[in-house]
């Protein structure tokens, strides 16, 4: 028995960024249960990642299931992400769920805004949040009641610390914003949109931008004493684009191993209590309880 109602087999999922990590292994999941998939990756630099990513989807999908397609892209310009929506829709007809995944990030070893160039700022906020806004506007000329757009912020956006990634965390509370205030605006239309805040997870952009002292202490600071793996995050994104999750919208799921020791964040993102412990959320929500019950007395005592 399956564990999610995922998609109805010939649905197409549009994954950005879908060549490894999470990216990858978000396509895999997809295509064990059943959907189309098309991502997007970027030619030069990816090119190996998209042709194994292409054959785990081949080895992986439901019998009947149409060839997945891997678009090569620069998401960072509008223009780009108008063609790939087009190549999408000129092969499998439609759009189901978007999943927007690019990202890029810069570590900052001085701490010091002097190290964040404008050229680097451009690229990472272009990369990180404009992609999200453009191949949104495109998808949804073709996305219909019942469709899902997921987002991907980060752990980072919660709790910025280190402030190594300023730039990057700064995009990822934008991918916040952006998720919650698009679910509003669609909740007309019935399209559902989402997102996913990974804690450390081991992928190639961590190996790309940590030195080697920063990658063997990588996910030591969770409570799990461990970093996580993209197969770990995946299984949100299926739960996000399921039947499973239809009453959830403008919500962000946390998969981070505990990983914000300063903030408790349950696993919607809306409903979440600043506290610096479990024992302070318990308290401030006797506090509550009991102000609630003595207004109560005080309002039979007044009506009686």
């Amino acid at each position: 028995m399956k564990v999610f109602s995922f998609l109805a087999q010939g649905k197409v999922a549009l994954v950005a960024g879908g060549d490894s990590g999470i990216g990858r292994s978000v396509c895999y999941h997809y295509a064990k249960e059943g959907a189309t998939i098309a991502f997007t990756y970027v030619k030069g630099d990816e090119d190996i990642d998209a042709k194994d990513t292409l054959d785990i989807i081949n080895e992986s999908k439901m019998e009947g299931s149409v060839d997945p397609i891997a678009i090569p892209a620069d998401l960072r310009y509008d223009k780009n992400c108008k063609n790939v929506v087009d190549e999408v829709i000129a092969k499998y007809g439609g759009i189901d769920v978007l999943v927007n995944l690019p990202a890029v990030q810069y570590y900052t070893y001085s701490y010091s805004l002097d190290e964040i160039t404008e050229e680097r700022l451009e690229k990472v906020f272009r990369t990180n949040i404009f992609s999200y806004f453009f191949l949104t506007k495109h998808a949804l000329k073709h996305m219909k009641e019942g469709s899902n757009i997921i987002n991907t912020t980060s752990v980072l956006a919660y709790n910025p610390d280190p402030p190594s990634w300023l730039d990057y965390t700064s995009t990822k509370g934008a991918i916040v914003s952006f998720t919650r205030g698009l679910a509003l605006h669609l909740t007309e239309k019935k399209i559902r949109v989402n997102g996913v805040a990974p804690g450390p997870i081991w992928t190639p952009l961590q190996a790309s931008v940590l030195n080697d002292e920063d990658i063997a202490r990588f996910g030591s600071t969770v409570p799990m004493n461990r970093a996580g793996q993209p197969y770990e995050i995946a299984p949100s994104y299926v739960f996000l684009a399921s039947e499973d999750s239809s009453y959830i919208t403008g919500q962000v799921l946390h998969p981070n191993g505990i990983a914000l020791k300063h903030l408790h964040v349950t696993a919607y993102d809306n409903t979440r209590i600043s506290a610096t412990s479990t024992c302070n959320t318990i308290y401030v929500m006797c506090i509550q309880i009991f102000i609630q019950f003595s207004f109560i007395q005080l309002v039979i005592l007044v009506t009686a």
